[in-house]
C-alpha cells in the first residue's frame, strides 16, 4: 500500500509495515512537550492516576513560556509546580526564565527534534516541527500525561492534502504570506484532521524559517500536521544541533492524496489576515487605510532572527508612529543575543519600540500587550480570533514581519514597498 510521508513515519513508530488513513494506531513518540499552562494539568492527571515515573527523563521537554516571566500569583504557582515535577523526575530538558525561549522556536534550536521523529506536545502549534521532516502534532494535557508515563500515544492516521509549490517568492514575501494565502484558499477547516504535505521545486526557495512559519500555522487550516521534505537546507539546519542518527522519509510516488493545491510562489504578494479568522486574507494594499494602535513582532511563528532582520531593516533610521505601541519579542535567548550583537535591538529601541524577553504573552492575550476595547493590532502571531489579544471589542490583523514593521512606522496597515518608496 502506497503511503504519504506522514503515514510512513507513523507506521514506523507503530511498528507496522503500513498504515492507512483512518486507522487507529498506538505509536511510540520521540519527545513529549509541555508548557507552563498545559503541563500543570498533565501533572495533575499524572499524579491522580498514580502513573509513577516518567518513561524517559531525556524525551520530555517542559518550557515555561506562555506567562513567563510570571504575570500573577496563579502563573507563579503553575510554574512552581512545573519546576518541582521537572526536578523530582530529573527532566533533562527543562527551560525556565533566563534560559528558555518560545517553545516551538527553542526545541529545533536545541536539536531536540529531528527528521523522521514523532513528537507530541500539549500546545496546538507543536505542528511546527514538520519543517524538519518530522511528524509533530498538538495533543491535550491528558494525552501529555499518558505520553510522559508510557512514551506512546494513540493516533488516527490522517489522510493528506498535497500542497505543490512552484516559483520563487518576491521580495518581502515570506513563509507567513505563503501559509496565510493557503489558509485563505482552503479555509480554517479545509484540512481538518489531515496532513498538509508540501512538495514541489518551490520548497527549495523557502528558508528553514519560512518552513517553520508555514508548518506552525498548519493547525490554523485544521490540519493534524504540516510537513516538508528533507533537503539540503534541512540537513544543514540540523547539522551541529542534532547529534543522534535520524531517518529521512519520502512519500511513495503513487501515494493517495485527497486533493492537490497548487501555489505559485512568484505570484504571491504580502497579505494580511483581517479579523476575526486567519482565513480572512487580503493583499496588504487592500487594507492599507486601517489605523492601528499596536504592533507585535515575535511569537512562535515569526520571532526568529530572520524576522527581526527584516523588521530592523525597514525600521532603521525611522521612528514608530505617534500613538502606536510596538513590542518586539525575540523567540529565544540565543536569538535575543544574536539580534543584540547584530544591532537589531538597538535599531528597534532607537525607533521607539519596546523589546521583551522571550514570551508568548501578547499572542494569547496573556500579558505584555493586552488590547483595550476598540483597539487594533498588527501582529506576526498566528491567531486573530475574537478577544485573542484582549478585549472582545479589539481587532488583530495577522501579517509577516515586513508588513508589521511598515505598519509600525505609518501608524496604519502598510506595505513594505510603500515604506521603501517614501525613503526614495
Amino acid at each position: 500500500m502506497a503511503m504519504t510521508m506522514t503515514q510512513k513515519i507513523l507506521a514506523a513508530h507503530a511498528g507496522l509495515s503500513q498504515v492507512r488513513a483512518g486507522q487507529l494506531i498506538r505509536a511510540k513518540v520521540d519527545l513529549v512537550l509541555g508548557n507552563d499552562i498545559t503541563t500543570p494539568v498533565a501533572i495533575n492527571e499524572f499524579e491522580k492516576h498514580k502513573l509513577g515515573s516518567v518513561f524517559s527523563k531525556d524525551k520530555i521537554a517542559i518550557v515555561l513560556d506562555h506567562f513567563a516571566p510570571n504575570k500573577d500569583i496563579k502563573a507563579a504557582e503553575q510554574s512552581k509546580q512545573c519546576r518541582a515535577f521537572a526536578k523530582s523526575n530529573g527532566i533533562s530538558h527543562f527551560y525556565d526564565v533566563g534560559d528558555m525561549g518560545i517553545e516551538h522556536a527553542l526545541l529545533p534550536e536545541k536539536g531536540l527534534v529531528a527528521a523522521g521523529e514523532a513528537v507530541i506536545g500539549a500546545d496546538s502549534h507543536t505542528c511546527t516541527y514538520g519543517a524538519l521532516g518530522a511528524f509533530s502534532t498538538g495533543v491535550g494535557s491528558t494525552d501529555m500525561a499518558a505520553g510522559m508515563a508510557t512514551g506512546e500515544c494513540w493516533f488516527k492516521v490522517p489522510s493528506a492534502i498535497r500542497v505543490h509549490l512552484t516559483g520563487k517568492p518576491q521580495k518581502w514575501v515570506g513563509g507567513k504570506d505563503v501559509v496565510l494565502s493557503l489558509i485563505g484558499r482552503i479555509g480554517v477547516d479545509g484540512a481538518r484532521y489531515k496532513s498538509l504535505e508540501f512538495t514541489g521545486e518551490g520548497v527549495a526557495e523557502l528558508s528553514m524559517d519560512d518552513r517553520f512559519a508555514i508548518s506552525n500555522m498548519a493547525i490554523e487550516a485544521g490540519a493534524k500536521n504540516g510537513i516538508f521534505p528533507v533537503d539540503e537546507k534541512t540537513a544543514a539546519y540540523m547539522k551541529g544541533r542534532v547529534t543522534r542518527a535520524y531517518q529521512v522519509y519520502e512519500p511513495d510516488g503513487d501515494a493517495d492524496y485527497d486533493e492537490t493545491v497548487e501555489i505559485n510562489l512568484s505570484e504571491l504578494r504580502p497579505v494580511v489576515a483581517c479579523p476575526h479568522l486567519p482565513s480572512n486574507t487580503k493583499p496588504v494594499d487592500q487594507v492599507n487605510n486601517v489605523k492601528i494602535d499596536q504592533v507585535v513582532i515575535g511569537s512562535c511563528t515569526n520571532g526568529r532572527l530572520s524576522d527581526l532582520k527584516i523588521a530592523a531593516a525597514l525600521m532603521r533610521g525611522r521612528k514608530v508612529a505617534e500613538d502606536v505601541r510596538v513590542i518586539v519579542i525575540p523567540a529565544t535567548q540565543h536569538i535575543y543575543r544574536e539580534a543584540m550583537r547584530l544591532g537589531y535591538l538597538d535599531t528597534f529601541i532607537q525607533a521607539g519600540c519596546a523589546v521583551s524577553t522571550p514570551t508568548c504573552g501578547p499572542c494569547l492575550g496573556g500579558h505584555m500587550g493586552i488590547l483595550a476595547d476598540g483597539e487594533r493590532a498588527v501582529a506576526t502571531t498566528n491567531r486573530n480570533f475574537v478577544g485573542r489579544m484582549g478585549h472582545p471589542g479589539s481587532e488583530v490583523y495577522l501579517a509577516g514581519p515586513a508588513v508589521a514593521a511598515a505598519s509600525a512606522v505609518f501608524g496604519r496597515i502598510a506595505s513594505p514597498e510603500e515604506l521603501e518608496q517614501e525613503g526614495n
